[in-house]
């Protein structure tokens, strides 16, 4: 995450209380973290994938601004709903993909180099109906894993935007990946 930031936290703000100027402000402050979260999203699918980086940012950029009753808190509010914004737009483009064609199930790998992993579509909506049942049982168990597997975060960010201490969101991480891994029938080795 870059630097702390007054001035996202602030326009976030203007923006909600529908100040002029807020939202073109905010783009050009905003826009390279979003890029990079999208980024990773991108990574984590199959190397031929159709949604662009770019398409993505923009798609969730869209979602973050018009949701007239989000009240972010800071700048890392602001970037953790960014990414469950993006996790819910490449879920549903895989699902979509998905409904055109069916695919066998494939193994998905939950280490902690998730981010080296390259993913296919049937295994992002396998891995959201899990973490779904997760939120269930443990919803900051789940919030842990959609921070660190589809956000990209580390585990001191992840722990920041949770408000927890960073052994925590590390048990967190351990469990969630362990029931994870026994949901989806997965070796965690």
């Amino acid at each position: 995450m870059p630097a702390s930031s007054p001035s996202i936290t602030d326009l976030l703000i203007n923006l909600q209380e529908g100040r002029e100027g807020a939202l073109d402000a905010l783009m050009p402050l905003v826009y390279e973290e979003l890029r990079r979260i999208a980024n990773h999203f991108i990574r984590l699918e199959r190397p031929d994938h159709t949604l662009q980086p770019t398409a993505l940012v923009h798609e969730a950029y869209l979602r973050l601004i018009d949701q007239r009753t989000a009240s972010y808190k800071s700048r890392i509010h602001f970037y953790s709903v960014a990414a469950t914004v993006m996790r819910r737009i490449m879920v549903d483009h895989a699902r979509r993909r998905n409904a055109e064609k069916r695919g066998g199930g494939r193994v998905v790998a939950l280490e902690s180099g998730i981010e080296a992993v390259q993913q296919e579509s049937e295994d992002v909506v396998r891995v959201d109906q899990a973490l779904e049942l997760l939120a269930r049982i443990d919803p900051r168990q789940a919030r842990v894993v959609e921070l660190r597997f589809f956000g990209g975060l580390s585990n001191e960010e992840t722990a920041a935007v949770l408000g927890i201490s960073e052994r925590t969101a590390k048990r967190d991480w351990a469990m969630a990946r362990a029931w994870l891994h026994r949901e989806l029938g997965t070796d965690p080795a």
